[in-house]
This record gives structure tokens, C-alpha cells and sequence, in this order.
């Protein structure tokens, strides 16, 4: 499976290339958007790394990386990604969204839009981890007709969509 660009309402979702790793260093540089998942904003050379390793995908037979990043297209302003490692007819997703947008329904868009596009290129189970004290991570993950479970894998509850009936819009 191959990530191809896709769009929502105010969205692009364009296919990660190296060359935007200079700009989301920029989008990722603010601590308090890893309050919840650890780590800190990657620099412009350690960012351009993990986007060569990602592009290149995990060299593992049936498994793939489907990374995206969110662009609006109002201004064509990067403002975070998207991710999917889909192995058989499982994904498993996650989001990030620069601090300036958030708060303004970009995420949720972002999701459902991923979710979507996934429906589309057969994915029957998607999975997300959100952090238990994450409320607007959970709000996406609902959002994205993904469901809390009482799983929880390294500190995170285990948000699962079954199959395309559950699919919310």
C-alpha cells in the first residue's frame, strides 16, 4: 500500500517527502506538544533522518508505513501529520498537530479523513493509542469512529474501529 494524497473540506494530506522536514521542524519545535507522549522537538537533521527511514518504508514483507503531512489549504501552511502502519487489513494511526493549530478542529478533520481514506484501501481494524489523560487526543479518536477499550499498552488505552459498519462520519 502506497500513502497518495487525499483532501477533507480545509485539508491536503500530502505524502511525506524528506524535503519537508526543514518546515515541520518548525511546526513539531514546541515542548509542550510532548507532554503526553515523552521525547522532544526533534531538530531539522533528526527530523530529516526519520523522514529518509520513513519514505523508504519498514523492508518488512506485508507491512506498511503511510506517513502525511496536513497541510490547509486556505494558505498551503504545513501544520502537522499523519501516520498509518498497516499490516494485512490492520492500521494502526496516529496525529500530531503543531500547538498554533490546535483547538481549531484540524486533528478531528485530519482523522476522519485518514480513517476514510483507509475504508477505502481495505482496512477492516484501526487502532490508535491515546494517552489516558489526553482528552483531545480521545475526542479525535471518537471523532474517527474509533472506540476506547480497557486495554491499555504502555500507558496508553487502546482506541479500536473493528470494521467499516462501525465507521462513524
Amino acid at each position: 500500500m502506497i500513502a497518495t494524497r487525499f483532501g477533507t473540506a480545509r485539508l491536503a494530506l500530502l505524502p511525506l517527502r524528506v524535503e519537508y522536514a526543514e518546515t515541520m521542524a518548525d511546526v513539531l519545535a514546541d515542548p509542550e506538544l510532548y507532554a503526553f507522549t515523552g521525547g522532544e522537538p526533534p531538530t531539522q537533521a533528526a527530523l530529516t533522518e526519520r523522514y529518509r527511514r520513513q519514505v523508504a518504508g519498514p523492508g518488512r514483507p506485508g507491512e506498511s508505513w503511510l506517513n502525511w503531512v496536513i497541510s490547509t489549504t486556505a494558505d498551503d501552511e504545513l501544520i502537522g501529520y499523519v501516520q498509518a502502519t498497516v499490516s494485512g487489513d490492520e492500521a494502526e494511526i496516529a496525529w500530531v498537530l503543531g500547538t498554533a493549530w490546535q483547538g481549531h478542529g484540524y486533528a478531528r478533520e485530519a482523522a476522519v479523513g485518514l480513517v476514510a481514506w483507509l475504508d477505502a484501501h481495505g482496512a477492516q481494524r484501526i487502532v490508535a493509542h491515546v494517552h489516558p489523560e489526553h482528552s483531545a487526543s480521545a475526542a479525535v479518536a471518537a471523532a474517527a469512529g474509533l472506540s476506547k477499550t480497557a486495554q491499555l499498552d504502555d500507558g496508553e488505552h487502546l482506541w479500536v474501529r473493528r470494521n467499516a459498519e462501525q465507521a462513524r462520519p
